[in-house]
């Protein structure tokens, strides 16, 4: 079958300029989505559709196909999707004679994928010929069965239908809701050509945990970090109390209870080959030697580590330019 992904990368961002070839961590973010297409054990074609030549001969370096350039009017902040990917499907016909079973749109936008999500919609869409297109969604953090229209007047009327005063009930008695994420859109291309849409009548959700879409500043920084940390080969440094195990009062530390979330965590870093060295004030305070009684926890826990270090003087406040948050840790590996 011809399964063909479609990266669209206009050179305009008002946002973030100049973002689908920005660099993230040494490499231009649109790098990313094409190697994630090159990896899928489906797709077998990649094409850019770009409006600048710069772009193009980026998208060529990292194993992208840039056959023609999109014209100006489909590069415009107010462009659909729709008109760029006629373009892209009408184009490849006229020009090669070649005519995609099935489409995957991955936006620039996205520099992190899990590929296996990419492969699991195109088996979705495969599973049925009556299937138009699979989107791939997020839970809402906003419930649509609180929000209102609200008219010039002042009077406000619920969004939602359906549901007695459902803005009146508790979120939990509420069905749960999506959004679409726009990592990941898989179509026949029927859905355009022939339908004049990017989704068709029967849509498939695919429901994703992570959102790594960057439209800001701050959310480029953020993909960038968690690039960097799950790329390996990074040294992380870790205190116990606090950290890998639960305050305990006293300084009593044979009676530690572990802090699971955190160990998963570490123990993932470990994993990408990251080194995870450990350093602690168990035993400064109370001049006691806590090793042995340290090492038993550990293994007892499940932590995986390299280095156990003891005599870090404790204290109130530990200030440190290279400080990463735990509590922004577990956030990213949620």
């Amino acid at each position: 079958m011809n399964i063909l992904a479609i990266i669209p990368a206009r050179s305009g961002s008002k946002s973030v300029p100049h973002k689908n070839i920005r660099k993230m961590n040494g490499k231009p973010m649109i790098a990313y989505s094409i190697e994630h297409a090159l990896q899928s054990s489906y797709i077998n074609r990649v094409i850019v559709s770009t409006d600048s030549k710069e772009y193009a001969e980026i998208a060529k370096e990292y194993g992208a196909e840039v056959p023609f350039l999109r014209p100006k009017e489909y590069a415009t902040d107010t462009a659909l999707d729709y008109d760029v990917f006629q373009h892209v499907l009408n184009t490849l016909k006229e020009k090669e004679g070649y005519q995609a079973d099935i489409v995957v749109q991955l936006r620039p936008t996205y520099p992190i994928r899990d590929v296996k999500d990419i492969d699991n919609m195109i088996e979705m869409i495969l599973s049925s010929e009556e299937i138009d297109s699979v989107r791939s969604l997020g839970p809402a953090k906003e419930i649509p069965y609180k929000m209102w229209h609200k008219a010039e007047d002042g009077k406000i009327v619920p969004i939602m239908k359906g549901i007695k005063e459902c803005y009146n009930m508790p979120r939990q008695a509420l069905p749960k809701v999506y959004y679409q994420n726009a990592c990941i859109d898989v179509l026949r291309p029927r859905v355009v050509l022939d339908m004049h849409s990017m989704s068709g009548n029967v849509i498939m959700g695919y429901e994703m945990d992570k959102n790594y879409d960057i439209d800001t500043e701050e959310e480029f920084k953020r993909a960038e970090e968690y690039i960097r940390i799950t790329s390996g080969n990074k040294r992380f440094v870790f205190d116990i109390d606090g950290v890998i195990a639960q305050i305990q009062k006293d300084n009593d530390y044979a009676l530690s209870a572990p802090n699971t979330a955190m160990i998963k965590v570490i123990n993932q870093l470990y994993d990408m080959g990251n080194r995870i060295v450990l350093l602690t004030a168990r035993g400064y305070v109370t001049k006691i030697s806590w090793e042995e009684t340290t090492k038993r926890q550990l293994e007892d826990w499940g932590l995986r580590y390299h280095e156990l270090y003891f005599g870090k003087p404790n204290a109130d406040y530990y200030v440190d330019d290279k400080m990463l948050d735990m509590n922004q840790l577990l956030e990213m590996f949620k």
